[in-house]
């Protein structure tokens, strides 16, 4: 299924990847729990799509609020996946101030 959502994003297809994400958010939740890095990854994969979508303000929260502190407190500060993800969400956070500084 996630092959699958990412094939749908990849294509555009934005909303049918993002129903599929959610699906497995929880699944995964539910079957491995919050700790393992598939639903760390999948968690992420839901954000990314959010923020293809324009749902930035969302996108930052769950990469934030779910992504990173799940990942700093899982892998720790220093792993690669969490240092990849930090970059992400300050990306993003550039891109959100440079739409508000050219308007």
């Amino acid at each position: 299924m996630a092959q699958l959502a990412s094939t749908y994003r990849n294509q555009g297809w934005s909303d049918a990847a993002e129903e599929l994400e959610a699906q497995l958010r929880e699944m995964r939740k539910k079957k491995l729990g919050e700790g393992r890095l598939d639903t760390l990854i999948g968690m992420s994969n839901l954000a990314f799509t959010w923020e293809r979508q324009g749902r930035c303000a969302e996108a930052a929260s769950l990469m934030f609020d779910e992504c990173v502190q799940s990942r700093k407190r899982v892998l720790g500060l220093d792993h690669l996946h969490t240092l990849s993800f930090c970059t992400s969400l300050a990306t993003w956070k550039a891109g959100q101030e440079d739409i508000v500084l050219s308007v």
